[in-house]
């Protein structure tokens, strides 16, 4: 008897509500960079800072999903393999020496 996993799926509400999030935080972050009371090298610095995090956070994601999938192909190529040998499998059957 075999189970079916179910993947998880997010809403489109969630996928909205995640990339007005991260778009809010953005803007208003580059915006407070842009109004900060500092020369214009210290204002580039940090909205340098701001674009290396944000590649970084995406190039994260981005690993932990991959690693996420691979975990998740290969335990259903294991379970599939196990399935197969306990269909195979007959606990009265008797080999000959």
């Amino acid at each position: 008897m075999s189970t079916t996993q179910v993947r998880p799926t997010n809403t489109s509400a969630f996928f909205v509500q995640a990339a007005l999030s991260f778009g809010a935080s953005a803007i208003g972050l580059a915006t407070g960079i842009a109004f900060l009371p500092v020369d214009s090298w210290t204002r580039a610095f940090l909205a340098l800072g701001l674009l290396y995090v944000v590649t970084s956070a995406f190039t994260l994601a981005k690993c932990v999903r991959d690693r996420q999938e691979e975990t998740t192909v290969s335990g259903r190529v294991d379970q599939a393999r196990l399935d197969k040998l306990l269909a195979e499998h007959d606990p009265f059957k008797v080999e000959n020496p």
